[in-house]
C-alpha cells in the first residue's frame, strides 16, 4: 500500500495518540538511567544523531494504523502470513516485533519464539516442531527465530552434525516453496548490525538490571565465535535465497530507523486492501428499576497505593 499520506485535517487523532505513545516510549526506555553515564556518553559518540523522537513516533504510529488495516484485511480474506525474523543477538529482532504486534489484536497476530527443543522434539523430523505454530486462515504468524536455527546456532555451536545440516539446506527450499503452495504468504528477515555494535548493545545489557535476562550463555558464545556465525550467515543467505521466498536484509544499526524500514517494507509485500465495516454504534443502556447494586468486601479492592 502506497496510499498512506494523509491531509493534515484528519491529523488531530494522531497528536494525540502521539502524546500517549511518547510516554510509552519513555517508559519502554526507563532502563536508561541505571546505566553509567560513561557507558552512555560511549555509546551516543559511536552513533550518528538518529531520528528525532516526535518524528519517529509520529512515522511508527502511522505505519501502525496501517497494520491495523493489514489485520482487516487478513481476518477480512482469510489469508495466512508468516513473517520470520532472523539475525545476530541483539541485533533488534525483538524491538521490531514488539512494535508490530503492539497495536494488534493477539488472536490475529501472534509471535512464535520456540525455547530449546526437548529430546522428544530431537526425535521428531525438524521441521515439525515449527509446523504447529503455522497460521490458519485470518492469521499472522511472527517467528522470532525458526527453522533456520539449523543453520546458525546449531551448526556453529555443534548442536547439529554437518549431516544434519546438509539435509536441512536440502530442504528448507522446498518445505518453504510447499508453504508457499499452501497459500501462506512467507516474508524473511535478516538483521544485520556491525561487531562494534552488537559488542555495544551486550554491554549495555550487562551494566543494565532491566535487561540482563536477556543475556544468555549462547548469546555470549556468539561473541568468541563471530567470523563463524558470519560464515555461517553467508552460506544460509547463499542456499535458502529462493524467488517464492527471498531474504531481505535490514541493516540494524539504528534501531529507529531499522524498525521504520522493516515495517514500511512488511506492509509493501502484502497486498491488502480496506475492507468493508459495518458501522458501529453504542447501544443503549438498559436500566432495571428493581435491580440494586451489593456492596461488596472491602479486602476484595486492590489497596489504591498509588
Amino acid at each position: 500500500m502506497d496510499d498512506r499520506k494523509q491531509g493534515n485535517g484528519g491529523l488531530d487523532w494522531l497528536e494525540a495518540e502521539l502524546e500517549d505513545a511518547l510516554d510509552e516510549d519513555y517508559e519502554l526506555e526507563l532502563s536508561e538511567p541505571a546505566l553509567s553515564d560513561e557507558l552512555r556518553r560511549i555509546y551516543k559518540e559511536q552513533h550518528p544523531p538518529s531520528i528525532d523522537r516526535r518524528v519517529y513516533l509520529r512515522t511508527l504510529l502511522t505505519l501502525q494504523t496501517e497494520l491495523i488495516k493489514l489485520q482487516d484485511w487478513v481476518s477480512h480474506t482469510k489469508a495466512k502470513i508468516v513473517v520470520v525474523f532472523e539475525g545476530r543477538d541483539a541485533a533488534g529482532k525483538g524491538g521490531v516485533i514488539k512494535r508490530i504486534t503492539q497495536r494488534l489484536n493477539p488472536r490475529i497476530c501472534r509471535v512464535a519464539a520456540l525455547p530449546a527443543p526437548t529430546e522428544r522434539e530431537k526425535s521428531q523430523w525438524y521441521f515439525q516442531r515449527y509446523v504447529t505454530h503455522l497460521p490458519a486462515g485470518g492469521e499472522i504468524v511472527l517467528f522470532d527465530r525458526s527453522w533456520y536455527n539449523r543453520a546458525g546456532v546449531e551448526r556453529v555451536i555443534g548442536f547439529a552434525t554437518p549431516d544434519q545440516v546438509e539435509e536441512f539446506f536440502r530442504d528448507v527450499p522446498e518445505f518453504e516453496r510447499m508453504l508457499v503452495r499452501s497459500g501462506i504468504l512467507l516474508v524473511k528477515y535478516w538483521f544485520s548490525i556491525t561487531d562494534q555494535e552488537q559488542q555495544m548493545r551486550f554491554l549495555m545489557r550487562i551494566h543494565d538490571p532491566m535487561k540482563q535476562w536477556k543475556l544468555s550463555p549462547m548469546d555470549l558464545q556468539s561473541r568468541v565465535r563471530w567470523e563463524a556465525y558470519t560464515r555461517a550467515k553467508e552460506d544460509m543467505l547463499l542456499r535458502t535465497n529462493i524467488p517464492e521466498a527471498p531474504w531481505y536484509i535490514v541493516e540494524g544499526n539504528d534501531k529507529k530507523r531499522a524498525r521504520l524500514n522493516c515495517i514500511d517494507h512488511l506492509l509493501a509485500q502484502i497486498p491488502y486492501r480496506p475492507v468493508p465495516h459495518d458501522p458501529i454504534t453504542l447501544p443503549d443502556r438498559v436500566f432495571n428499576p428493581d435491580y440494586e447494586r451489593r456492596t461488596l468486601p472491602h479486602e476484595l479492592y486492590v489497596p489504591p497505593k498509588y
